[in-house]
């Protein structure tokens, strides 16, 4: 099986990220997607906004469940940190030596991918699939990367986290589980101090 490996820090997970993984498989270019919730980037700097790893994770898992090509993971939480992409590749492939995975990223990281650790194993390895993100530029046929051409959600997890503050809409940017989920946790609320 082939396995497309979308890693994000998801705060909140949102329409854009399922969307994005379902147009993988839909596309022909993995069999399903394994949505790996990061603990840390280490090239991000607002850490600061992140909340705490059990709550998304959570909300990612109620995003993934009614869709079987998805499949939501949280192996990097036992792994060290900072985590780095290409030490939960090798861990994946460790794990399930049957398997071909596949790394997905967007334009953006991309654009800095040679600042990755091992970008070259990477390309070698796990042949990525690289999405577009507006402004940057896609990987050109020899890059080592796969393009994929798909309409996307746009929308950010910061722009709903901002949203959420301000009290205004957001049903119609994260799926309803994961609303419901949020308020009943009371998260992205103006008086959280981790915002």
């Amino acid at each position: 099986m082939t396995i497309g490996v979308f890693g994000g820090s998801f705060n909140p997970v949102h329409y854009g990220h399922i969307a994005l993984a379902r147009e993988v498989v839909a596309g022909g270019l993995a069999d399903k997607v394994m949505m790996v919730m990061s603990p840390l980037n280490p090239l991000k700097e607002d850490v600061g906004a992140l909340i705490e790893d059990d709550l998304r994770m959570e909300m990612l898992r109620i995003a993934c469940a009614p869709y079987p090509e998805l499949e939501a993971s949280d192996i990097e939480l036992s792994m060290p940190r900072p985590s780095y992409t290409v030490d939960t590749l090798r861990r994946l492939s460790q794990m399930r030596p049957d398997d071909t995975f596949r790394l997905v990223i967007g334009a953006d990281n991309w654009d800095c991918f040679r600042q990755w650790r091992c970008p070259d194993e990477i390309l070698r390895d796990y042949a990525p699939i690289v999405y577009p993100r507006e402004g940057y530029g896609m990987p050109d046929k020899d890059s080592g990367a796969t393009p994929l051409w798909a309409d996307l959600h746009h929308v950010s997890s910061t722009e709903i986290r901002q949203r959420l503050i301000k009290g205004e809409p957001v049903n119609k940017l994260l799926p309803p589980a994961v609303l419901e989920y949020i308020q009943a946790h009371s998260l992205y609320r103006k008086d959280d101090p981790r915002i």
